[in-house]
């Protein structure tokens, strides 16, 4: 079992930056497989981004990819997501996701642990 709690939403215009952190409680981090999802109002979840246990390997949708960077610190069992160069079209509800399979999965059906989100909204 972990609680996973994300922070660090808010509004920013277009352009601008957010760190996302997600804090975890619980059975040990470092055996989870993590990641960083997005819902927006009537859309599904969509994966943005994954990291490996260790941290050594880290995965990227298309859309984000070159703007976010994935990372974790195991000693502060928190995970990251630092978004750059934000756009209106990335405005969402954002969660993290924790997992104990071996690899990163873009299936949020994969995951079984989630916070509760944080919102990011992105004005033109």
């Amino acid at each position: 079992q972990v609680q996973l709690a994300e922070s660090g939403g808010g509004l920013v215009q277009a352009g601008g930056s957010l760190r996302l952190s997600c804090a975890a409680s619980g059975r040990s981090f470092s055996s989870f497989v993590m990641g960083w999802f997005r819902q927006a109002p009537g859309k599904e979840r969509e994966f943005v981004a994954g990291i490996s246990r260790s941290g050594g390997n880290t995965f990227y949708s298309d859309s984000v990819k070159g703007r976010f960077t994935i990372s974790r610190d195991n000693a502060k069992n928190t995970v990251y997501l630092q978004m750059n160069s934000l756009k209106p079209e990335d405005t969402a509800v954002y969660y993290c996701g924790a997992e104990t399979g071996l690899f990163v999965s873009p299936l949020p059906q994969k995951y079984s642990y989630w916070g509760q989100g944080t919102q990011v909204t992105v004005s033109s």
